[in-house]
């Protein structure tokens, strides 16, 4: 089989999603990354030395500026016609150019998949992880979404792919870029973090958040993360959501602050390598999933616990 690939990219760097989405792809075949951006020469000349990528299609137009769906999936339709199956990392961007390219080649689309068995054949999860499905697709042209955290990443670097480049589609017309807010942190980004500090309902009030969640998580230069009680409550912004309807993680170490263990945030966290959990609940349903399990008041165990560091 012949993949291709969308490359998750800020025009000058490849996303760490990419890296496990190659791995996915190099499963079914050979991997040909596609780098649709404006500017993008060196987000391409990055997607080259990935170890698995065999060529790289450079799209450089300002119609791909943003990634807008819209503009995006009529380019990999029209490439498609050389490929028998597009992958996509299940970012917020993969997961919405993804379907609108299974729609136009009118096939459907396998989402969030977590092995590949075989050419046809491969697992998702279902019913926020508790059961994982194993769907086969008749279909003569794959359309799929990778769970990041499902696939070991491919080495950025090793490769030494040709860049080529490819016509644009041009603007559809559909859709256009009016603006961005996006925070910035010194941390590091959630999904690609090594260890994160998750913070959740029980610390009652955003100041208690702040004081108590952000100095732990400095001390262990970790990502700060959040139950969706936490967010819904407006303690922290829903880009620190973890869970079944946030972002899916995998870090070395998940420190859980608070949190009960609600089923859609463990869909989210439970791949983590080592998990802690700090609650005064000794029936919470996150000791279930953790390997370490602190039970007691977080207001007087975390200073302590920042303080010790």
């Amino acid at each position: 089989m012949s993949v291709l690939l969308l490359v998750e990219h800020d025009n000058a760097s490849v996303a760490d999603a990419t890296l496990a989405a190659v791995t996915a792809a190099g499963k079914l075949g050979e991997v040909h990354a596609l780098v649709a951006g404006t500017g993008a020469q060196g987000a391409a000349e990055a997607a080259s030395k990935i170890a698995g990528v065999a060529k790289v299609l450079l799209a450089d137009d300002p119609s791909y500026s943003h990634a807008l769906a819209e503009n995006v999936a009529p380019l990999v339709v029209e490439l498609m016609a050389s490929y028998d199956a597009f992958v996509a990392p299940a970012t917020s961007n993969g997961k919405n150019i993804a379907p609108r390219v299974a729609a136009l080649l009118d096939v459907m689309q396998i989402s969030d998949i977590l092995s590949v068995e075989d050419s046809d054949t491969f697992t998702r999860p279902i019913y926020a992880g508790n059961a994982i499905a194993t769907v086969k697709s008749s279909d003569a042209k794959k359309v799929l979404t990778v769970r990041g955290t499902a696939f070991a990443k491919a080495e950025a670097s090793g490769g030494s792919a040709a860049v080529e480049t490819v016509s644009a589609k041009g603007d559809q017309g559909l859709s256009s870029f009016v603006g961005a807010d996006i925070s910035k942190s010194e941390r590091p980004e959630l999904t690609s973090a090594k260890i994160i500090v998750s913070g959740g309902r029980a610390l009652q009030n955003g100041e208690n958040f702040h004081a108590l969640i952000e100095p732990l998580a400095d001390k262990l230069g970790a990502a700060v993360g959040a139950s969706r009680a936490a967010v819904d409550a407006g303690y922290v912004p829903n880009d620190y959501q973890v869970g079944q309807t946030g972002k899916i993680v995998a870090p070395e170490v998940y420190i859980a602050v608070g949190i009960s263990g609600a089923i859609q945030h463990l869909a989210g966290m439970k791949d983590s390598k080592t998990i802690i959990a700090i609650n005064k609940d000794e029936d919470a349903p996150i000791f279930q999933v953790a390997d370490i399990g602190l039970v007691g008041d977080l207001f007087s165990v975390v200073p302590e616990l920042t303080g010790k560091l």
